[in-house]
Parts: C-alpha cells; sequence; structure tokens
C-alpha cells in the first residue's frame, strides 16, 4: 500500500466515545497518529485515555453547538505539532429511526442536524487549517446512503446527504491538494440500532390509539430490522482499518466499501428494477 511521506500525522475524530469512532482513535494513535478524539463528557475522556495508547488527546466538542467546535479549533490548532500533516474523520452521529408518517419532526431535524450539518459545520471550521497542510477529509457514510429500507428513512436520507456532499467537496476543494473520501460500511456489529428499536418502540406506545393501530404490525417490523442489522454485522475494526488506509495511502480513493454486503448491494442494488429491489428488500427484513 504506498503512503504518503510524513513522519508526523495528526487527526481530530469526531464521536469518538464509543463504537466505530472510539476504534478509529484507538487504532489511528497506535499507528503513531496525534489524534484529537472528539467526546462530549469527561467520563469519555477518561475512558477512551486510559484505554488507548500513544498520542491520544480528548478533546469536548458538540458538532450542533457552533462555540464548541470554534473551541476545538483553537485547542487543536494550539496542540499542533508544527510540522504536522493533519486530517479530520467526520464519524459524529445519531440514528433516528420509525414510521415517517408519525415521527416527530423534532427527531428528523436532530437527525439531519448532527448527522449532516454538524459535518459540514466542523468540516467549514478546520478547513484554513486542513488547507494549509494540504489534509484529509474522511467522512463516515453507510451502505444505507444508497439503499433505504422501510422505517429507517431518517438515517439512510443523511446518510443520502453525505454522498452528495462528498462529491462537492471533493470537487471543490481538490486544487488546494484537500482529499476527500468516504467510507461506506455495511452491517456493523455495533449496539446502534437496538437502542434505536427501543426509542421506535417508545414513540409508537405513545400514539393516539387509531395511529397505534394502523401501525400495530411496525412494532414487529422493527424488532425484525433491528434484529436483521444487528445480526452478523462485522467488527468495527474493519472500518477503523479502512479509516487509516484512507489517511496513509498516497493516492486515496474516493470511496471505501467496508464489508461483503455493501461491496454486494453497491454494485448491484442500482442494476436491479426498484419493484424487484423493494420486493428483495422485504424478503431479506423478513417483512410482510
Amino acid at each position: 500500500m504506498k503512503r504518503n511521506h510524513v513522519e508526523k500525522r495528526s487527526v481530530l475524530i469526531t464521536g469518538a466515545s464509543s463504537g466505530i469512532g472510539k476504534e478509529c482513535a484507538l487504532l489511528l494513535a497506535s499507528h503513531g497518529f496525534q489524534v484529537f478524539a472528539g467526546v462530549r463528557s469527561m467520563e469519555d475522556a477518561a475512558a477512551l485515555t486510559s484505554a488507548g495508547r500513544g498520542s491520544l488527546v480528548p478533546v469536548m466538542i458538540d458538532v450542533t453547538i457552533p462555540a464548541s467546535i470554534e473551541a476545538t479549533v483553537q485547542s487543536v490548532r494550539a496542540a499542533l505539532s508544527t510540522d504536522a500533516s493533519f486530517a479530520i474523520v467526520n464519524n459524529a452521529g445519531v440514528t433516528v429511526a420509525g414510521p415517517l408518517e408519525v415521527l416527530p419532526i423534532e427527531a428528523l431535524r436532530q437527525q439531519f442536524e448532527v448527522n449532516v450539518i454538524g459535518q459540514v459545520a466542523v468540516t467549514q471550521a478546520f478547513l484554513p487549517l486542513l488547507r494549509s497542510r494540504k489534509g484529509r477529509i474522511v467522512i463516515m457514510g453507510s451502505v444505507l446512503g444508497r439503499i433505504s429500507p422501510p422505517l429507517v428513512a431518517p438515517y439512510s436520507a443523511a446518510k443520502f446527504a453525505l454522498e452528495a456532499i462528498t462529491d462537492s467537496l471533493a470537487l471543490e476543494l481538490r486544487k488546494w491538494g484537500i482529499r476527500v473520501v468516504l467510507l461506506e460500511p455495511g452491517n456493523i456489529a455495533t449496539p446502534i440500532w437496538e437502542k434505536s428499536k427501543n426509542r421506535v418502540l417508545v414513540m409508537l406506545d405513545a400514539l393516539d390509539p387509531e395511529r397505534r393501530e394502523l401501525y400495530r404490525e411496525a412494532r414487529a417490523d422493527i424488532e425484525r430490522i433491528a434484529g436483521a442489522f444487528s445480526r452478523g454485522g462485522i467488527a468495527s475494526a474493519y472500518v477503523a482499518r479502512a479509516v487509516v488506509r484512507a489517511l496513509t495511502a498516497g493516492s486515496p480513493r474516493t470511496r471505501y466499501r467496508v464489508g461483503l454486503d455493501s461491496k454486494l448491494l453497491s454494485t448491484f442494488s442500482p442494476l436491479v428494477p426498484d419493484r424487484l429491489r423493494y420486493w428483495i428488500t422485504r424478503r431479506v427484513l423478513s417483512l410482510k
């Protein structure tokens, strides 16, 4: 694998408290990166520090608060080695699911505020630093940015948006030597879908009697979907290794598809007629 010839590398990772973000932070630190790991609590910062080795510095950041982002820019700039490269990994995100008819609009806004607008806000804030060092931007997408199963439209829509943002950013920033990479993981073994399922069930229970009856089968459907997404997922370490490749390759790809399901769905989904794709989706997820 080709690698760039920078001895010192630095990276900011948002959403590093747990899951894929934490795995990325720990792996990059073990590879000699100076890692600024974005967390939202002192407890998460302490846990990350105790688990890590190498140069790993927790930074408090909320990607939905401009003042928090600006404070992170200042602290990273002050701590950054003068001769180090710099990159950001936009990983912070939440998972919102549920039938669109009854989904609270505030929940939909939160999905986009964190997963889309927050990523753009962080990128904007760090672009002067990235430009001065010909840095890299890694965006955490998903195979669900290419297909959208039922009941997960908010999450898929946000990931679809990141596909468009990646393409535009890659073209807009290329003249300054800033490379933009999108990761498209498939099914990853994390607890996010179990947590999301529980939130959907609470939401369905709070509906008025008429709509609760209309969406009675949705309870079983979300159980099946969460179960399907939770079973057989690959370890988040595979995603972390793809992030390392994206940050160290001399000429990184524009997209890294992680997992066999991501590669297959990305290849064949555009070739299948919509109605057939809908039928396959429902069969795979055991939906009526």
